[in-house]
């Protein structure tokens, strides 16, 4: 089985799939250098089932960003999954601080929309690790085939015995269902630890999670690619604000 068939079929199978080496040494370093210097100035508390400080809309804060929503070796594993008629949700960051806890394990989309079986999620997820993850700054937990379970979190008293976590280098990007049970770890260690996720939703009927119109700096629209400027909804240009689940920064 070639590489590309076997992530696909780990996506249908397990919910979720790690593509090794996706972005450079250096690559790392400029993102990582810039993401936590602004979470530093921009950057908010968050209480999302579980405490970690949040940088939104990073694809309006530098170009730099751009190649990451539509890399060559993540968006087409997205694409054999949801189809092609994507919008970019949302990218953000997340840094996560020494003394920050485990994020309770839950799925991204709402019960109401869960499809299983050969029907496509409306929602996918990429995490983009700007440190090594490891145990002990508590990597990406995961659970195998939850996506399936037609529950959005495992339910009160029930004891999740086949959770593992995403032990990878930086520069590597693991790809979930957004109906996949998954969570933050706990940071044991005295270092923050930062990364990315790009969110993508199925149809060009759906809201973003964060608009890209919104403050997009519009002489930045030239350095888009085709394939960026429909992912962010802009092949007519900066258009204005759109719907979106938040617009706070």
């Amino acid at each position: 089985m070639d590489t590309f068939t076997q992530h696909v079929t780990e996506l249908k199978v397990y919910g979720y799939t790690i593509v090794h080496d996706v972005l450079s040494k250096a690559e790392v370093v400029e993102l990582r250098d810039f993401v936590v210097s602004q979470e530093e100035k921009l950057g908010v508390v968050t209480h999302h089932l579980g405490e970690a400080r949040h940088l939104a809309n990073l694809v309006n804060l530098d170009p730099m960003f751009f190649k990451t929503i539509d890399h060559e070796r993540v968006l087409p594993l997205i694409e054999a999954i949801m189809g092609e008629n994507l919008i970019l949700g949302s990218l953000n960051a997340r840094v996560v601080r020494p003394g920050d806890g485990n994020q309770t394990l839950h799925s991204d989309v709402p019960i109401e929309l869960h499809r299983y079986g050969e029907d496509a999620p409306v929602m996918m997820n990429t995490v983009w690790p700007l440190h090594d993850y490891t145990l002990e700054n508590g990597a990406t937990r995961l659970v195998p085939g939850s996506h399936q379970s037609h529950l959005s979190a495992p339910p009160e008293g029930f004891e999740v015995k086949h959770e593992l976590q995403a032990i990878v280098p930086a520069g590597s990007v693991v790809i979930l269902n957004g109906q996949l049970w998954h969570a933050g770890g706990a940071n044991r260690t005295g270092e923050k630890r930062a990364a990315m996720f790009g969110h993508y939703r199925f149809g060009d009927w759906m809201r973003f999670q964060c608009d890209p119109h919104d403050q997009f700096p519009e002489a930045w629209w030239e350095l888009l690619s085709l394939r960026q400027k429909q992912l962010l909804r802009m092949t007519q240009g900066v258009t204005g604000k759109h719907g979106a689940d938040f617009y706070e920064r």
